[in-house]
């Protein structure tokens, strides 16, 4: 997108907020970078330098405009397709890994050396992973800045630096000001430091259809650990540094996010996961042109153009859902995910006591070592499921895979089937929801298959397999369109 420099001028000078995310303008005779949409007079083309990253702007010396805050636009939708080490890296880096674990971590945990994955992103997006780094931290910054009455210090850590001054002197390069001056200027706080509480505006690329969102979510809450109520989604998260609960509220522009956590250092990558859970950084118009004239789907496809893939908040409990759902209905792989969650799960009473007003969640869902601990004859399962789901939560335990933003799509697939009684279909799953891969597709799924028996196709899983091959790189938007035709008692994905 950024070598071509026409087709990106272009889309600032109509203001397109459709490429939000996917670059950032530079303007040499202000210093400022703005997003793609800034209201502000378009700048001369002599003028304007487009760069891949709010990370490369800030880099090359440019600040943050106050106008349009680019810090805040959706991420590109580029890092949801690309499965090679950048885009592991930066969807590592953007859930905080870096905060937790350095350079050297991330480094160990994409399996390259530190010189190696500073080259490619530098080659990439014109910043290592320090700036990026610093980028994401200064966006949370203002988060916090702007939302809660925190003082400045616990705001400093919060956002991941190291240090107070460090944090004082990057607000002033990026911002252009002071955080005092931040805080004074902003409109209104809704932080509570008592509880962790604080309401924030995640925004996506319209249209979004956040009603089928909360539908599919809600078809599928565990008790305890989530629920629908209306237009509001609720749950408990596991995260860094101990549980949170969030509540997301879509809107048309945006997704209303209200975080209550134990610890506000988790601030990032509780973010970041209810964005994955949401799919809030696609870029719905890319999936209708691909998919919009296709003769099977293509109706399907632009009647509902909003349609997002539900992700996860967390790999592991979404892949124990996904074996529980096994052969059974949804509303029985629900029950039984509720009732592992209620005799295995962590209370919130003993782990976060300040957030009890809400009576309908009660656990966290069961960590990965704590079903790995359990005998398979004592699940409530047939004993080859039992097997399946103890054998997949040691593989996680012992850090033998993994399912997070960094992990290579096309290995942990392989790792997956491998497990006895863990399938195609169940590899599939995870990898579309877990791993967030837009061309996942479980062609023996039973819901795709009775789709293409009612579209009047032929619907073994090798005919649907092959048929499917033409919605890459896309196919999980296409599955999750042809779900949408089923009844309840038709079957389909867990």
């Amino acid at each position: 997108m950024v070598k071509d420099f026409e087709q990106c001028y272009r889309a600032v000078s109509a203001k397109d907020g459709r490429f939000d995310g996917w670059f950032v303008t530079a303007v040499t005779s202000t210093g400022i970078y703005c997003r793609p949409s800034c209201p502000a007079v378009t700048p001369k083309r002599a003028n304007v330098r487009f760069l891949p990253t709010a990370a490369a702007a800030q880099r090359a010396g440019f600040r943050a405009c106050k106008r349009c805050r680019p810090d805040a636009s959706p991420g590109s939708p580029e890092w949801n397709v690309r499965a090679d080490v950048v885009g592991r890296a930066v969807r590592l880096i953007a859930d905080g890994s870096i905060d937790r674990d350095g350079v050297s971590g991330l480094a160990r945990r994409l399996g390259f050396s530190e010189r190696h994955l500073h080259r490619q992103l530098v080659a990439e997006l014109g910043a290592g992973p320090l700036a990026l780094a610093r980028a994401q931290r200064a966006h949370t910054a203002r988060l916090l800045i702007e939302t809660t009455e925190l003082p400045f210090t616990e705001v400093a850590f919060a956002a991941g630096f190291p240090s107070v001054r460090q944090f004082n002197e990057t607000v002033r390069d990026v911002f252009a000001t002071t955080p005092t001056e931040l805080r004074r200027r902003s409109a209104h706080r809704n932080g509570d430091p008592a509880t962790g509480a604080l309401t924030l505006r995640l925004r996506h690329r319209p249209p979004f259809d956040g009603a089928g969102l909360l539908a599919f979510l809600g078809m599928r809450a565990v008790p305890g650990v989530e629920v629908v109520e209306g237009s509001t989604y609720r749950r408990v998260l596991a995260l860094p540094h101990g549980p949170g609960l969030v509540a997301l509220t879509p809107h048309a522009e945006h997704v209303e996010c209200t975080l209550r956590l134990r610890d506000m250092r988790d601030l990032a990558a509780a973010v970041q996961r209810c964005r994955r859970l949401l799919d809030l950084d696609a870029d719905p118009l890319a999936v209708v042109a691909a998919l919009g004239d296709d003769p099977l789907i293509g109706a399907l496809v632009r009647a509902n153009p909003g349609l997002r893939v539900p992700g996860a908040v967390d790999g592991a409990e979404l892949a124990v859902r996904a074996v529980l759902g096994q052969q059974v209905s949804v509303g029985g792989a629900r029950t039984l995910a509720g009732r592992l969650a209620a005799a295995y799960g962590e209370p919130l009473a003993e782990t976060l006591p300040t957030c009890l007003d809400d009576t309908q969640l009660t656990h966290a869902f069961p960590t990965a070592a704590a079903i790995a601990a359990i005998d398979p004859e004592q699940l409530p399962m047939p004993r080859a499921r039992g097997r399946a789901l103890v054998g997949l939560c040691a593989a996680l335990a012992d850090a033998e895979m993994a399912l997070d933003p960094g992990a290579d799509r096309e290995e942990t697939r392989a790792q997956l089937v491998a497990l006895p009684g863990i399938g195609p279909w169940t590899a599939e799953y995870v990898a579309m929801r877990a791993l967030g891969d837009p061309d996942a597709f479980p062609a023996s799924d039973l819901g795709i298959r009775h789709a293409f028996a009612r579209l009047d196709q032929p619907h073994d899983a090798r005919a649907v397999a092959a048929i499917a091959e033409r919605w890459r790189p896309w196919r999980a938007y296409a599955a999750l369109h042809l779900w949408a035709t089923l009844t309840p008692t038709e079957g389909g994905t867990r």
